[in-house]
């Protein structure tokens, strides 16, 4: 029913600036709350930033001050500007979004994921 996709990973330095974008296709966007998590070789999925339908954001500690996550929901597009990336930030980053068709249910969504590869 939703379909994401993200879209802006390569290779970077350390010290440097990436921004990843996701694509929502539904008409509902505005409604959801959107997240970026992220999973490095041999480690769990761990949460990276989420914003609210409201506007409202929360990170993870270790990006906190680094990243920041915005939405437009004219283009129907979440984005995680990265700044000063460290090594330790290499991973496949995906977008994720929850969706409520009914008041019983609860449908989740993962797009594809885009490679962040920071090394020099």
């Amino acid at each position: 029913q939703v379909t994401l996709v993200e879209s802006g990973g390569g290779l970077v330095q350390p010290g440097g600036s990436l921004r990843l974008s996701c694509a929502h296709s539904g008409r509902g966007f505005g409604r959801n709350d959107m997240d970026w998590y992220r999973q490095a070789p041999g480690r769990e999925r761990e949460f990276v930033a989420s914003i609210s339908s409201g506007y409202s954001s929360n990170y993870a500690v270790s990006v906190k001050g680094r990243f920041t996550i915005s939405r437009d929901n004219d283009k129907r597009t979440v984005y995680l500007q990265m700044n000063n990336l460290k090594p330790e930030d290499t991973a496949v980053y995906y977008c994720h979004t929850r969706v409520s068709p009914t008041i019983e249910a609860t449908l989740e969504f993962w797009g594809q994921g885009t490679l962040v590869t920071v090394s020099s």
